[in-house]
């Protein structure tokens, strides 16, 4: 998902879960378009009361790939066209507001030259170092699936940085040449992980 959208999503956070009724209609259209997956929908219906359930699809949209916030916002057409249209006014007051920041390569220090190859050990490893909670996200936005992560929890349970770092090296051997460090950058901020956080590291 965009940054953008995301930021926005949480700006409307405490709007949306007064004002949207997530029932059936939403979620099952999610669901049909490919933004929600099953495990999604029982997350989502487990929860004990609507303000809850809101919150959780808000939760799981942004980790749901770049057409989450358009299909999100087809799927209140029907019965929440006015939270729709509100979304949207402000998405594009917010985009017309805004001058373009520099590109995510230049925030990070990345020279250019090197998103093309494919990042080493050290590389890895400090990157692995410097991840938060938002780990799990950028490993699923690089193709791993769940059972990749739980393995690499099982053979690591006493260290999250040795858990990131089995993860990272799984990519690397699993897409070979196609694991650049542009394509690692991609899903970095994909799951919003700050610039600062990356300075230094693929240098």
């Amino acid at each position: 998902m965009d940054p953008k959208h995301k930021k926005l999503l949480r700006s409307q956070r405490i709007f949306l879960a007064e004002e949207l009724l997530v029932d059936d209609m939403i979620i099952q259209y999610l669901y049909q378009e490919g933004i929600l997956t099953e495990s999604c929908l029982e997350e989502i219906e487990s929860e004990p009361s609507n303000r809850k359930k809101t919150l959780k699809l808000l939760d799981i949209l942004p980790t749901r790939g770049s057409h989450a916030f358009y299909h999100f916002t087809q799927s209140l057409e029907k019965d929440f066209p006015w939270i729709k249209d509100k979304l949207l006014r402000l998405c594009t007051e917010d985009t017309e507001s805004e001058s373009p920041p520099p590109p995510f390569t230049v925030q990070c220090g990345v020279p250019d030259h090197i998103l093309s190859t494919v990042p080493t050990m050290r590389h890895l490893n400090q990157l692995a170092a410097r991840l938060g909670s938002e780990w799990k996200s950028v490993l699923l936005d690089l193709g791993l699936s769940s059972a990749h992560l739980y393995r690499c929890c099982a053979d690591h349970p006493l260290a999250v940085q040795s858990q990131v770092l089995a993860g990272l090296v799984m990519w690397t051997q699993r897409d070979g040449r196609d694991a650049t460090v542009g394509r690692l950058l991609q899903s970095l901020q994909a799951a919003d992980v700050p610039p600062s956080v990356l300075q230094q590291v693929f240098v």
